[in-house]
């Protein structure tokens, strides 16, 4: 590291420390400073467990939209470092979705683009890479659920929610969150939730026929800051439900997820769209002028969120029970947990469970009754089986 890179690195280490003027150093030497002093703390990152939107997720939750969009260019340029083929493909499903790409030209300096595109100063530049910098550098080691960049060759075969099922389940939950009725949107979430299964079933009975080994795998779901733990408690009902499981990382503000492929795909999106009219089914409770204060209290909806997601976690489980007479699921449907059981124990050596105090009847009793309209308890027919009860 040359003395522009030290320097960097030692005012993003040391808060007290003035950010260096760098007037008088080349554009040219002080963005292969930069660059290098980002480069190498994202390589750190990477083996210690973080992937690309969990460090969007967790920067834009501390810094503004600047020091975002240099975490982006950063990813962005330093990813081209690695063969194609050693990038995993939720790697690069994620640095789409972040829109990592290089923009500027390569052959100027990129702290001098960046500057030019958000009308800044090159200094300003500069402040920007430490305050991004110091960032990272306060983030701690986590599970390493996906090989990194650059790790041999990766070879995967998709085996999540097929196109044409998952549209139609993205079409049911979008009108779900919608619809400006509850007894509406909780049939169709129901809808949603039974055509998944259904899905999931029928893979499990082709796995079984074809003696597929069962496997699985590890995700996160970022949610907001507000009523964390309320919101992180329905994504755990759902998980649960859809033979999954979950642990919580409140102080991060994420969820992370174990289960087979699919299951994790049918997780995501029903907590989604579940996460949207809960929130809107809480404010609702608490409007209005007959309502009065308490309904409107941080108290009454975190009561509320958590009795929305017990009763709801309880109407999944009844209505994701299988009931069939096909007996080459239950081999199928056993190894599979056994799969996520091993992973999630290797994962999470240490997990503690976590009492919650409810300090609201009224918001209990409301997220209850805007919970129990779910239409969850669906009639179908499981894959060679009866109808579900």
């Amino acid at each position: 590291m040359d003395t522009v890179g030290k320097a960097l690195w030692e005012a993003a280490a040391n808060p007290r420390l003035r950010i260096p003027k760098l007037d008088a150093v080349s554009s040219e030497l002080v963005d292969q400073a930069a660059t290098e002093v980002l480069h190498r703390e994202l390589d750190n990152l990477w083996n210690a467990g973080w992937l690309p939107y969990d460090l969007v997720q967790v920067v834009s939750r501390h810094e503004d939209e600047r020091v975002v969009s240099m975490l982006v260019d950063a990813i962005a340029s330093e990813i081209e470092e690695y063969p194609a083929a050693t990038v995993h493909p939720r790697w690069r499903d994620q640095l789409v979705e972040i829109d990592a790409t290089v923009w500027w030209d390569r052959s100027k300096p990129h702290l001098d683009e960046w500057a030019r595109k958000h009308i800044e100063l090159r200094q300003d530049a500069v402040e920007i890479v430490v305050a991004l910098l110091s960032r990272l550098l306060l983030l701690p080691r986590l599970q390493n659920i996906l090989p990194r960049p650059g790790s041999t060759a990766i070879e995967v075969t998709h085996v999540g929610v097929s196109s044409k099922v998952l549209n139609r389940v993205r079409g049911l939950l979008a009108k779900a969150e919608s619809t400006q009725f509850p007894e509406e949107a909780e049939a169709l979430s129901a809808k949603a939730q039974e055509l998944m299964n259904r899905h999931a079933f029928e893979r499990a009975a082709v796995d079984a026929d074809a003696h597929v080994p069962q496997t699985a795998t590890s995700r996160r779901m970022w949610l907001d800051k507000s009523y964390f733990d309320g919101k992180a408690q329905l994504v755990h009902v759902v998980a649960k439900a859809n033979r999954s499981r979950a642990v919580v990382y409140g102080n991060i503000g994420f969820v992370a997820l174990v289960g087979d492929e699919m299951d994790l795909e049918i997780v995501e999106l029903l907590s989604t769209s579940l996460l949207v009219q809960a929130t809107r089914a809480m404010v609702a409770a608490g409007s209005g002028k007959s309502k009065g204060a308490e309904a409107r209290s941080r108290g009454y909806r975190k009561s509320f969120l958590y009795s929305y997601a017990h009763r709801v976690g309880e109407r999944l489980e009844a209505a994701t029970e299988v009931h069939a007479s096909d007996d080459r699921l239950l081999p199928v449907l056993s190894e599979r947990k056994q799969a996520v059981d091993v992973l999630f124990e290797t994962l999470f050596t240490k997990t503690k469970a976590k009492s919650v105090t409810v300090r609201s009847e009224a918001g209990w009793e409301a997220g209850r009754t805007a919970a129990d309209s779910a239409n969850l308890n669906v009639n179908r027919a499981a894959v060679g089986g009866g109808p579900a009860t």
